[in-house]
């Protein structure tokens, strides 16, 4: 039995600090530790000389009914905004050129994306039986397979870097994509299970990713954790970094950290890790080396985020779109690029556009042995290429992640699988992030319930 309400939860990324706001509003008493000076884990938007620079995620999905809920609970309907209209048409680079992906049967006929056999293959994904490869097959296999080489190569491959900075070859497509994968085991294929799917989550009050609104806020998507964190108070404790966690005799848990130069000590019976794995590897890996094997071996690729913007006179390409995504057939130095100031206000001048690229993921990890320098300017040159942009940038910003987005590769479920025993046999102790569940906004705010709901039947 659990002697008390009280949780201490390491990081105050959006996983943590969600579970947190809940917990705390069922009644709990909660702390959360946080080793670095702001919330929000890889959520950090920059504001400088007018524009304003989502550093990681630079939007939300709005899958869950809880994200309206912290909006409206916090107060930040004000702060809140839903994407442009134009941000529903998104492009893929193919002979360099860029296409607006198709989002309607007669937009998938005309398009010149695809092959006209590429068009009828698809025709024949329903006829197409179940893989016998099970947990243990990738993206690429299992696309390949339903709709072939060319969707593969020019919908998957650039969609798969845009959301993971993966490649789908080594991608589990049950870990990765969960929902795809439970359309062929549970309706036997996509566009069936497509159709049958929708009232499920109808009765759910979800929203699938394709259909759901796309938010961010006007001053950025720092705006959330920092309003859960402003609400929590000084429940929420900055540059505290946690240097070990220790099992008591009387079945607690022992959290020493760092505040400063004082060295201080929590005690609780329940403890909620949502750090990146190789952290948690390193706090748990005395408790169960097998743990530390599994979490040290989840991927995360390098990625370098860059912010750029221009004088709108300047640019050739319309702005009417999300951005573009590059399949890896274009050979180009980056994965892609949103149009920033196109999907949200307050990015901006009225006379200026801005855009954010990224470059490396798992596609090439290698570029962190080249000069920054030189990676920056390769892709700018391409990118200004691309949008027919013959000025200089106004302005220019970047941000190096040396370790992104972890991978949800092939065999992955072993992890996962692992990670559910180990909180088995260390009652209290729960994983979190978006290691475990998907790695979005709105997944880790969905996960969140989830969690909050495993830790109340402890």
């Amino acid at each position: 039995m659990v002697k008390s309400n009280k949780v201490i939860i390491i990081g105050a990324g959006i996983s943590g600090l969600t579970t947190a706001y809940l917990l705390h509003k069922d009644g709990y008493d909660v702390t959360v530790l946080e080793k670095n000076d702001q919330v929000g884990g890889s959520i950090e938007t920059m504001v400088e000389d007018g524009f304003l620079f989502d550093r990681g995620p630079n939007s939300g999905l709005e899958t869950t009914p809880i994200i309206a809920q912290l909006v409206e609970d916090l107060n930040l309907k004000d702060e809140l905004v839903y994407a442009n209209k134009e941000g529903n048409k998104r492009y893929i680079l193919r002979n360099n050129r860029l296409n607006a992906l198709p989002m309607s049967p007669p937009a998938f006929l005309r398009t010149r994306l695809f092959s006209g056999k590429a068009k009828l293959r698809l025709f024949a994904e329903p006829l197409i039986g179940r893989s016998q490869d099970g947990y243990y097959q990738s993206v690429a296999e299992f696309v390949k397979r339903r709709l072939g080489q060319e969707f593969l190569d020019y919908a998957i491959n650039p969609f798969v870097a845009g959301v993971f900075a993966g490649v789908p070859e080594e991608l589990s497509v049950k870990s990765a994509f969960p929902k795809l994968y439970a359309l062929e085991e549970d309706y036997g294929g996509i566009i069936k299970g497509t159709i049958k799917s929708i009232r499920k989550r109808k009765k759910r009050k979800e929203q699938s990713k394709r259909t759901a609104k796309m938010f961010s806020f006007k001053s950025g998507m720092m705006v959330l954790p920092e309003a859960i964190a402003n609400h929590l108070g000084n429940r929420v404790k900055l540059s505290a970094n946690v240097v070990s966690i220790k099992k008591t005799g009387d079945g607690e848990y022992g959290i020493a950290y760092k505040e400063g130069e004082q060295n201080l000590t929590l005690l609780t019976d329940i403890l909620l890790l949502t750090i990146p794995a190789y952290s948690a590897a390193e706090l748990l890996g005395h408790i169960d080396s097998d743990l530390r094997l599994h979490l040290r071996s989840v991927y995360y690729p390098p990625v370098l985020v860059l912010y750029l913007a221009y004088n709108k006179a300047n640019i050739g390409q319309p702005l009417d779109g999300f951005g573009f995504l590059i399949p890896s057939k274009e050979n180009k130095s980056f994965l892609g690029a949103i149009w920033s100031s196109v999907i949200f206000p307050n990015r901006t001048s009225e006379d200026t556009a801005s855009f954010t690229l990224f470059i490396g993921g798992s596609r090439n990890p290698g570029f962190v042995n080249e000069p920054e320098d030189t990676v920056v300017k390769n892709a700018k040159t391409e990118f200004e290429e691309l949008m027919k942009i013959k000025g200089e940038a106004v302005y220019t910003q970047k941000r190096f992640w040396p370790k992104a987005i972890p991978q949800y590769n092939v065999g992955y479920v072993e992890h996962e699988n692992y990670f559910d025993h180990f909180e088995i046999d260390n009652k209290g102790i729960i994983l979190s992030g978006n290691y475990r569940g998907g790695i979005s906004v709105g997944d880790c705010i969905q996960n969140a319930e989830k969690v909050t709901g495993k830790i109340k039947n402890l």
